[in-house]
């Protein structure tokens, strides 16, 4: 783990993607130290892939039925899927004064071998939508991101214009 006692950030290294959970959360593995731990993304939320209590929450939220946010939820899993599955050498960035969700998952912005920010991909591709419940220093420019990706209508926006 790279840590700068001055910089907002920490920067950890030599990570990889040992499972997608769903569009949103990752287990990662050390590649040295072979530790493992989920990583929820920052500043945005995807649709679940199961039902569970935090369906039920967002087909009332959003008055679409379960099955039709579990189908979101199914593209959003393949979108990271196809863009960084497991094994996929990863920089996980977690900002200093936001380090942990309510769940105690470690929060992150997860940093592709592009360069590339995994967070951004599901937002600009219209895969996941950026919420304040799980705060960044980055959510302005996540929420423009989202209303873009609702603008286009790609992704899940393609097929509604809320979820």
């Amino acid at each position: 783990m790279q840590y700068n006692a001055k910089a907002p950030y920490i920067v950890e290294t030599h990570w990889q993607i040992e499972e997608v959970l769903d569009g949103d959360s990752i287990i990662i593995s050390h590649r040295f130290t072979k530790l493992k731990k989920e990583i929820r993304l920052y500043g945005l939320d995807a649709p679940e892939v199961k039902i569970n209590r935090k369906m039920k929450e967002d087909e009332e939220k959003s008055s679409l039925p379960a099955q039709l946010l579990l189908q979101f939820g199914l593209q959003s899993l393949h979108f990271v899927l196809l863009v960084a599955p497991p094994k996929t050498v990863v920089t996980i960035i977690t900002e200093k004064e936001n380090y942990y969700d309510y769940w105690n998952r470690q929060l992150g912005y997860v940093i592709l071998p592009s360069g590339l920010c995994l967070n951004e991909l599901l937002l600009q591709n219209g895969y996941a939508k950026a919420t304040q419940h799980y705060y960044c220093g980055k959510l302005a420019e996540y929420q423009a991101m989202n209303r873009q990706a609702q603008l286009n209508n790609i992704g899940i926006y393609s097929q509604v214009k809320v979820f």
